[in-house]
């Protein structure tokens, strides 16, 4: 009976994404920002923390999109992390490294629209209005997906087909003219 006790009591916890370096809707600093194409930020991911997932969940993927990005409605990749260990409920500023070396032990990063792995931070074209960008984290019911060669959205069809629950935390980016 304490067993079906605590499953529904895992089951009502909220699963919740944030970041002491992003406020819900709010804009994101110059420490995250692309440095390239215009952009002069650092580049460095931010920190992220979650609570909340489903017992079952089994991994997670995170998943960040820009879906303002001017591409013809598909948005711009700007991170992909897939096979985060279930133990796992943070990653550090920075975890996103091209060579995956902040990351827990067993995570993939996918390519993202910038050409390779690693985080690649906002930078809108000038005078756009901000840009939303989509942090998602996905609890997963499998302990790791086959990702090898998978482009960005691949691995998002991938990780869509194994959520059983989803996290999102937006911020926000713009750069005037």
């Amino acid at each position: 009976m304490a067993r079906k006790a605590r499953r529904k009591s895992a089951a009502r916890a909220r699963f919740t994404l944030t970041s002491p370096d992003i406020r819900p809707n709010g804009t994101i600093g110059m420490e995250q920002v692309f440095s390239g194409f215009g952009c002069s930020g650092r580049n460095l991911s931010p920190a992220l923390k979650w609570s909340g997932a489903p017992a079952e969940t089994k991994s997670f993927a995170l998943l960040v999109h820009d879906p303002d990005a001017p591409t013809g409605g598909a948005g711009w990749w700007h991170w992909l992390v897939v096979n985060i260990p279930a133990g796992t409920s943070a990653l550090a500023k920075d975890a996103g490294k091209a060579d995956g070396s902040n990351l827990p032990a067993g995570c993939t990063q996918i390519d993202t629209d910038f050409g390779g792995p690693g985080w690649g931070g906002p930078c809108p074209p000038a005078g756009d209005k901000p840009h939303r960008y989509n942090f998602t984290l996905y609890a997963l019911k499998t302990d790791r997906l086959d990702t090898g060669g998978a482009s960005a959205s691949l691995a998002g069809y991938m990780v869509n087909g194994h959520s059983i629950a989803k996290a999102r935390l937006t911020g926000k980016f713009g750069r005037k003219t």
